[in-house]
């Protein structure tokens, strides 16, 4: 598990050291740098899997993430034409890694590195991850299938693209962490428990699948069951955006084992306010089982499913870190990090300015007589 990360010169950041916990929440406004604190780490993953962080540097484009060149890259204002990435680990290991800049450049050569034995061993370079993108597939009226991928690797991409896939060949297997079975599920399966997850979102969801291997190809559909009765199985381009936006992100969280890291962008996107709740639930159940969670979200509802799993002590509220990233002018226009700190009944010890508060601000100004 990854415990602290530290950007030197990259992007909006001059240098930032930033606590991770099981499950750490970045929130702040649009343009304040939290995607670039989950593309510091994906560029470390990208670059190894291209087997050049090793010895060679760090590719800035890639599968996961893709930045433009070094002049994309670089603190504006750095003093020294350096990017660095530290990593340090529960377990004590560490990662250094400082990058030259050339202004063109779309891998920077490695400067120097300083790496304890095992680093690569951690989740971030290994297959026990999963990062989803805040721009996911939708609804199609087929999906891709990747032996390679789902069967050799246990992915689902960064666009969720093999999410159906993964489920077809995986669905009949036990979830990996009991503690987040869904009590309304039929089995420990798989499959029984996205269902049951997805039951949060819209009642009586139930997932049909439909392999194409002449094509490599995939079939998403959806029926609903209310009482005793069985709809019709219907197209995922006919059925709500939602279901199949979010079904990468409850899979992702289901089929973990322990020990996994997960990056999640905007998973609230395209949900009612009670399936985003639900959704942060999940996640702090996940985090609670041993799976690190890193999510990205502009929602107060994820972060009240999160206070509301400490409050109901599914979760220890030490395993949890608020990041809210903003920018101030006497800082020069850099971003600054506020941590807020959440205790065991899930209230939180400080709001800061833009923190989640919109609708206290709203409602203050509704309950305010006109003159």
């Amino acid at each position: 598990m990854i415990r602290l990360v530290r950007l030197e010169n990259f992007k909006c950041f001059e240098e930032q050291d930033l606590e991770l916990g099981a499950l750490t929440l970045l929130s702040g406004l649009n343009g304040m740098g939290k995607s670039s604190v989950l593309q510091a780490l994906l560029l470390l993953r990208q670059s190894y899997q291209q087997e050049l962080l090793q010895k060679t540097g760090l590719a800035l484009n890639g599968d996961l993430v893709q930045i433009g060149t070094a002049q994309d890259a670089l603190f504006e204002d750095a003093k020294e034409e350096k990017i660095g990435f530290e990593l340090h680990l529960e377990n004590g290991c560490k990662g250094k890694w400082r990058f030259n800049y050339n202004k063109e450049a779309d891998v920077l050569d490695l400067d120097q590195s300083s790496l304890s034995d095992n680093i690569y061993r951690s989740s971030l370079f290994k297959d026990d991850f999963h990062y989803l993108q805040a721009e996911r597939l939708g609804p199609r009226r087929f999906f891709e299938m990747s032996v390679y991928k789902v069967q050799q690797h246990k992915q689902i991409g960064a666009r969720g693209e093999f999410t159906a896939h993964f489920l077809a060949s995986n669905g009949a297997e036990k979830i990996p962490n009991e503690a987040l079975a869904h009590q309304r599920a039929e089995s420990l399966k798989l499959r029984d428990q996205v269902e049951a997850w997805l039951e949060e979102i819209s009642p009586g969801t139930r997932i049909h699948i439909d392999l194409h291997k002449g094509m490599d190809l995939v079939n998403l559909e959806y029926s609903f069951v209310t009482g005793k009765h069985v709809s019709n199985s219907f197209r995922s381009t006919n059925v709500g955006f939602g279901l199949t936006y979010t079904l990468p992100v409850i899979v992702a969280l289901l089929a973990s084992n322990t020990g996994s890291l997960i990056m999640l962008e905007n998973p609230e996107a395209h949900l009612h306010p009670e399936g985003q709740v639900r959704i942060g639930e999940l996640m702090a159940l996940a985090a609670s089982c041993g799976i690190q969670v890193i999510v990205e979200s502009h929602s107060d509802h994820i972060l009240n499913g999160i206070r509301l799993a400490v409050y109901n002590q599914q979760i220890a509220s030490d395993k949890i870190m608020l990041h809210y990233f903003e920018r101030k002018e006497f800082n020069q226009g850099q971003t600054s990090v506020v941590t807020p700190r959440i205790d065991q009944n899930g209230r939180i010890d400080r709001w800061p300015d833009g923190f989640f508060d919109v609708w206290d601000k709203c409602l203050e100004t509704l309950l305010t007589p006109r003159s």
